[in-house]
């Protein structure tokens, strides 16, 4: 490790997060109403990169788009805008993004009309630098600078890009009606933003200070989405289970979304370890629609190693909080993540990591090699100090780990009947369809007579590491 000051205190008024900061040109006015006369409504087309939240933030741009009187478009050929929906987590990530922006630019070339934009987390972190390495874009905007997009639309026809990039810890999008595709699976997001300031992460300076979304909002967001066919709600938040309104907490909000008639699951994404409440634990055990499936990050089995990542928790507390899920929720399925190669781990700090994943036995686990970023507080801070060749060493140690420990898992469920949530047809067969067990256990089975939004019996006769096969009982 470099020698470098300490690691600053964050506390809320720190000045790290800038939410201060404002960088506008060809502003005006914040306004989502309808486009006026002189103004035609466009065809948007909207890509998503990255997580679930990137997935909910595209439906909400819809919404905004739809109710200034633009349209959303499936087809790139009929599009007059694209909008690219970024995650900046990491650098790979980036990279497709600006690649992709090389392609859209021939585009271009062809349709000197069409209009560019990069939106979300990788346009308020790099900001400028994107207009650098894509001279070509006509707007870039951050998370929460969206309900700037039809103007921004129409602003960029005076030939300057649209730069939309001041975060706002008062919004959340609250009164915005999403547009969602069809199917059985809602995403509803609780909470923007996150105030836990882990080092190797770059959300909290791209979607600002963490707030939450009144309940009583939420719920009558739940009875919409129930009425228009959904069957299962997936509550998202950065750290979601730190939700907390200033009258109710998470562990309150599951039970009341639980409660709403018509729903038939609930789950979330992603929890902190810091924030698992007895109050969460205890919808966890006794709510029949909250599902017995868990999402638990652990990034590293080093308490020295979660110390430099400031998690908040160490790796005893983390084990207890396992302990006490498994002892409440026997049937509950754990899933996590890990980072390998974080700046500083030796190999006994990595020997731990694995010796850990050994004893708690994930259902699954998503792993990583550690990614320099800039602009985290580990990028200025720390050093990253493990080589490439070592990053993948381990990564490759756990990986094969993890997919033995999975098959187990997996294979202990043959003679026994799941409860399955139809989804659609398998990518395999026409004949067969597929769906998330209450674990969230990706299931096969022949169709029958069942229909996708069933709740289906599977007796399960065969599996691999990431799939249960089985016949409906």
């Amino acid at each position: 490790m470099k020698n470098r000051s300490p690691l600053p205190i964050y506390t809320p008024q720190s000045p790290s997060l800038p939410n201060d900061k404002l960088m506008y040109k060809n502003t005006k006015p914040k306004n989502n109403t309808s486009i006026d006369d002189e103004q035609s409504a466009r065809n948007v087309y909207i890509e998503t990169y990255g997580c679930q939240m990137n997935v909910s933030d595209t439906e909400l741009m819809s919404g905004i788009l739809s109710q200034a009187g633009h349209r959303t478009v499936n087809n790139i050929d009929n599009a007059d805008v694209i909008l690219l929906n970024t995650c900046a987590i990491r650098e790979n990530a980036e990279t497709k993004v600006i690649n992709r922006l090389v392609h859209l630019n021939h585009r271009k070339r062809r349709n000197e009309d069409l209009i560019i934009g990069v939106c979300g987390c990788m346009a308020q972190h790099l900001r400028d630098k994107l207009l650098e390495a894509a001279p070509y874009v006509d707007l870039v905007m951050g998370p929460d600078g969206y309900r700037d997009l039809p103007m921004a639309i129409n602003a960029v026809t005076t030939g300057d890009p649209f730069l939309s990039l001041q975060l706002d810890k008062n919004e959340d999008y609250a009164d915005i009606a999403p547009i969602r595709k069809e199917g059985i699976r809602a995403w509803l997001t609780i909470q923007r933003g996150c105030d836990k300031m882990c080092t190797f992460c770059i959300v909290p300076f791209v979607r600002g200070r963490e707030r939450s979304i009144p309940l009583d909002i939420l719920t009558d967001d739940v009875k919409r989405l129930v009425d228009e066919g959904f069957k299962e709600i997936v509550l998202l938040g950065q750290t979601v289970n730190s939700y907390n309104d200033n009258k109710h907490d998470f562990g309150e909000l599951l039970w009341r979304v639980a409660e709403v008639d018509g729903v038939q699951r609930v789950r979330f994404t992603s929890p902190h370890p810091a924030n698992a409440t007895d109050s969460m634990i205890d919808a966890l055990e006794n709510c029949p629609q909250v599902c017995k499936q868990l999402h638990l990050p652990l990034q590293s089995g080093s308490t020295r190693v979660l110390e430099n990542m400031r998690r908040t928790y160490t790796v005893e507390q983390y084990r207890d909080i396992v302990y006490k899920l498994r002892e409440r929720v026997p049937q509950i399925a754990l899933s996590t993540d890990v980072i390998v190669g974080f700046c500083g781990e030796t190999e006994e700090d990595f020997r731990q990591t694995y010796q850990l994943m050994e004893e708690v036995r994930f259902d699954t686990a998503f792993m990583f090699k550690y990614s320099d970023r800039e602009g985290t507080l580990a990028n200025k801070m720390l050093s990253d100090d493990v080589s490439e060749s070592e990053k993948a060493r381990r990564l490759n140690e756990i990986i094969d780990l993890q997919e033995g420990i999975s098959a187990d898992i997996n294979s202990a469920s043959i003679g026994a009947s799941v409860s399955v949530l139809v989804e659609g047809k398998s990518r395999r067969n026409d004949e067969e369809y597929y769906g998330k067990s209450d674990t969230f256990k990706t299931t096969v089975f022949p169709k029958e007579d069942t229909q996708i939004g069933d709740i289906v019996e599977v007796k399960i006769h065969s599996t691999t590491a990431h799939t249960l096969i089985g016949e409906i009982a």
